[in-house]
Order: C-alpha cells, then sequence, then structure tokens
C-alpha cells in the first residue's frame, strides 16, 4: 500500500531506542490512532489496519485474501498482546462500517476491553467461559458456512488460545474449522498466546500459519514457536513493538497510542 506517513520525530525516535539499556528509561510516546488513521487516509474496504512499521508505512492484512489464514500473536506476559488486539478494534471502529468489517472478542477478562464501546462494528465481548462464547462461536460458524461470496467480514479475537480449552466439545470443533476455513469464507481468528505456555496448546499450533511476534525473552521459546535469530525477539519494546516474517525477511512495527 503506497501510503506515506510523517511522523519521523516520534518513530525516529523508537526506532533509535537501545535495545541494551543498563538503566530504565521512559518511552518515546508513539503516534495517537486516531493522527495515524486521519493521515492515512481512507483504506480500501479489505483493508485492515494492524501497525505502523518504522519508516512511516501502515502494515496492513488484506481481508479478501486468505491466504495468510489464521493469526497467531505470541509473546511473554505484559509484552503487549492484548493491547495489539485493541488496537485493531478500535481502528476497524474508526475505519469500516459494519457493513464491511464486525467484530467478535471472546476473553476471560471482558473488563480489559471497556474501552472498546459498543458499536455497531462490534458484535459483542464474550467471556470465554460464559454459554454466550459457545453460542456465538457456533452462531459464527454457521455464518461462514454460507459465506462464500460475500464481502463482508468478520474479525473473530481471542485473548488467549489457551482458553478455548474451556469451550464445549461442538463449540471446539466449530473453533477448528474456522482456523481451517475461516479465512476463506471471510472469517478471520486473530488469537493471542502466551509464549511460556504453548506447550499446552501445541496441537493448535500447525494450524497458524501467520504468526506475529511480541518481546520473547528465552529465545528457546522463540524458536520453539517458528522464530529464529534473525528476529531478535528478545530487543523488541513491550508493550509497543511487534514483528512479523514477510518475505523470509523480518518486518517489525510499533502500535499507535490510544
Amino acid at each position: 500500500m503506497p501510503f506515506n506517513l510523517q511522523f519521523s520525530p516520534a518513530l525516529q525516535a523508537l526506532a533509535e531506542l537501545k535495545t541494551e539499556i543498563s538503566t530504565p528509561q521512559p518511552l518515546p510516546a508513539t503516534p495517537n490512532l486516531n493522527r495515524v488513521l486521519a493521515e492515512m487516509g481512507p483504506l480500501p474496504r479489505e483493508a485492515l489496519f494492524l501497525g505502523v512499521a518504522s519508516d512511516g508505512l501502515p502494515v496492513l492484512l488484506n481481508l479478501h485474501d486468505p491466504h495468510p489464514g489464521p493469526m497467531l500473536i505470541a509473546g511473554d506476559a505484559g509484552s503487549g498482546k492484548t493491547v495489539f488486539l485493541q488496537t485493531i478494534a478500535l481502528a476497524v471502529v474508526e475505519t469500516h462500517s459494519s457493513d464491511d468489517v464486525q467484530i467478535g472478542v471472546l476473553t476471560g477478562h471482558p473488563d480489559e476491553w471497556e474501552n472498546i464501546e459498543a458499536t455497531s462494528q462490534r458484535v459483542g465481548i464474550f467471556p470465554i467461559h460464559y454459554d454466550s462464547a459457545q453460542y456465538f462461536m457456533s452462531s459464527l460458524a454457521s455464518w461462514a458456512h454460507t459465506n462464500k461470496h460475500a464481502h463482508h467480514s468478520v474479525l473473530l479475537l481471542i485473548d488467549d488460545l489457551e482458553s478455548i480449552a474451556s469451550l464445549r466439545l461442538d463449540s471446539l470443533q466449530d473453533f477448528r474449522w474456522l482456523l481451517l476455513r475461516g479465512p476463506a469464507r471471510h472469517v478471520w481468528p486473530i488469537i493471542t498466546l502466551n509464549a511460556a505456555r504453548y506447550g499446552q496448546v501445541i496441537s493448535w499450533l500447525e494450524l497458524f500459519r501467520t504468526r506475529i511476534f511480541s518481546r520473547i525473552a528465552d529465545e528457546r521459546l522463540a524458536t520453539a514457536l517458528g522464530a529464529d535469530k534473525a528476529s531478535a525477539l528478545e530487543q523488541l519494546v513491550a508493550p509497543i513493538q511487534f514483528c512479523l516474517r514477510e518475505n523470509g525477511n523480518w518486518l517489525r512495527f510499533w502500535l499507535p497510542s490510544f
């Protein structure tokens, strides 16, 4: 996408932040989400905003191209995974109508989502241990089965992958189907994972073609989750910096503030 955002002072300060710091220092402020989106201008209806690369260009997901598949956001506790999901949700509210994109959130901590206002884009915030979460998963799978050609997309944001163990068997079957077929039917699972607990969900990991990483201090965990030494995940600045593999290279990007 040919967007060139003018955030050089703030982003340059972030890019130049030393990763090996002997004494704690405050993080430089990232640009505000509303400002970022305003300077980008209108997004294509298929574009989902994920963040801003250090060169000022936006990182976007094409919701009409199923190839990336479901997305896993893996990192240490406190590395910004929940904030990443919230940034996506807030960006959708600002950039898309409910005719284009809607959001459903499954979480064990619904109080953390109070800043996401009840808008037409928000289907709901569902406590993962409640029957409403099971019903939503079933309804979403049923909708996706018949949604072969529609341009309407639904984001299934789940904070965290380990919590899906509490779902009933039929809901787990729906969840697996959505991981395998959802993006082709315009349902996009975007799910967080505490890297230290990957062993408890290892049977699900192979279904995630796209993995986004926040800071992981333990190189062994990073390797187990598909990263390599070139990713240098231990150097990512929590809770605002992330990276993903793009065409064999590692692309780092930042979350705007909100």
